[in-house]
């Protein structure tokens, strides 16, 4: 029996949304917010700024800047909390370093999906996302919904996924990113594509390639359970070429609305961009016009 069979559908129960009030971050508020309507989880919004340092001021002056902080504080969780109108919400202003607070926060909370806006660069492969993001992405002990800066259709049309584009490689995490993949399309009652992709390379070491694709096809078979509630039929598609370059041409051919994919956990936070599979995931959320999900496993 295949393991997705067996394993229960995902559960969403908190969402936290993280913010550093720039325009990109907030476009993905919506999506947060519609992810947590069709869960019915609760939404805790989140910014993270550094701690209050009084530098060269008068002792006499402190009270007025920690009165002054004390205000913007409530004005930021004001702000945050009109992004989450009629969904469950709260909000947090914290302080320290974004990543270990937000790190925190997933233990502490009982998080099960975060989500972030990036600005993002192109050619991610040899350029970092950027050190909140990254850390962000390589910490989380659950998956990471990103939206990046292509993502150009209005938050409300954004957030309505219809049409999910699974990629795998097959390992151990892209399984567990199949299963959140199956549970969306259920829940949203969306079309799943399910994607891998075989490097030119791999492809030339096998005495058929046609072979290769007919079993990397039933492997793709294989991923959906039989009794999975989907809308429409699955496609089950195998590309020959670079897995970033053919997963954003797969999405935008098909006119996914999410791509989920699997990454490999890593020990280290930065430096590691160049090294697959972290450079595929980056170069997709860098260039996709949907939300990508990562799941570390």
């Amino acid at each position: 029996m295949n393991m997705l069979d067996v394993q229960p559908r995902v559960s969403v129960k908190n969402v936290l949304y993280a913010t550093d009030f720039s325009p990109v971050a907030e476009f993905a508020a919506p999506i947060a917010a519609e992810l947590a309507r069709k869960f019915g989880a609760k939404v805790l919004a989140v910014h993270v700024r550094p701690p209050q340092v009084y530098g060269l001021a008068p002792p006499e002056s402190w009270p007025a800047i920690q009165e002054a902080a004390d205000k913007q504080t409530e004005e930021q969780k004001k702000h945050l909390e009109g992004l989450f109108r009629g969904v469950k919400n709260s909000a947090l202003i914290g302080e320290g370093d974004t990543a270990e607070v937000i790190s925190a926060l997933i233990k502490d909370k009982e998080i099960d999906l975060v989500v972030i806006g990036t600005h993002g660069r192109r050619n991610l492969e040899k350029v970092l996302l950027g050190s909140v993001a990254e850390k962000i992405l390589r910490r989380s002990p659950v998956p990471v919904l990103t939206v990046g800066p292509h993502v150009t259709s209005e938050p409300e049309q954004a957030a309505r996924v219809q049409h999910i584009l699974y990629a795998t490689d097959f390992s151990p995490a892209s399984e567990v990113a199949a299963h959140f993949a199956i549970s969306l399309a259920e829940e949203n009652q969306a079309h799943l594509d399910l994607l891998h992709v075989i490097e030119p390379r791999k492809a030339r070491d096998y005495d058929s390639a046609s072979e290769l694709v007919h079993a990397r096809t039933a492997q793709l078979e294989s991923l959906v359970p039989t009794e999975a509630q989907l809308w429409g039929r699955p496609k089950y598609l195998v590309e020959v070429g670079k897995p970033a370059e053919e997963i954003l041409k797969v999405a935008k051919r098909y006119k996914a609305d999410l791509i989920v994919m699997g990454v490999k956990r890593t020990e280290h936070d930065l430096g590691a961009s160049n090294h697959l599979p972290w450079a595929i995931a980056h170069k997709v959320i860098s260039q996709a016009r949907c939300p990508v999900l990562t799941v570390v496993g």
